[in-house]
């Protein structure tokens, strides 16, 4: 995460704009259990804030981090940004006004959508699917009636 907020430093910036590689850290926390649950904390002089708090889903083989967060900046250009974000075993999903996302299903679609799960076409076996082809030589006709 932190290498993100320094990427944005390579993008054009206003003079007016605070160098966030040299801002001071405000506030910081970091709790980690013995449980394997964890929670972090920060605030810094040019306004970057962050916090997450995750903890060990599963067993054995299949155990996996949930987490759950948010961070908060300003971008170069003046505008705020933040995201809030949970990341498990299904993924990353970040939720943010800046984030972009996909135009609404039309509705028609929709509907033919609903219709189709509602619908579900009757499974075929394979092997009935092929029928056989016949050839005949022109002007031989016997057999093939």
């Amino acid at each position: 995460m932190l290498e993100m907020f320094r990427q944005a430093q390579y993008y054009k910036q206003p003079t007016t704009y605070q160098d966030s590689a040299h801002s001071a850290i405000l506030r910081l926390e970091n709790e980690n259990y013995p449980d394997g649950s964890y929670h972090y904390a920060y605030d810094t002089e040019n306004g970057i804030s962050a916090q997450e708090s995750g903890q060990l889903r599963g067993s054995g083989e299949n155990v996996a981090v949930a987490a759950e967060g948010s961070f908060q900046y300003t971008s170069p250009e003046g505008v705020p940004v933040g995201v809030q974000y949970t990341a498990d075993e299904n993924g990353f999903h970040p939720v943010g006004a800046l984030l972009p996302t996909p135009p609404p299903i039309p509705p028609a679609i929709a509907r033919s959508l609903e219709y189709i799960a509602a619908h579900p076409e009757p499974q075929q076996q394979i092997y009935n699917t092929v029928q056989p082809q016949y050839y005949t030589t022109p002007g031989r006709t016997e057999g093939f009636n």
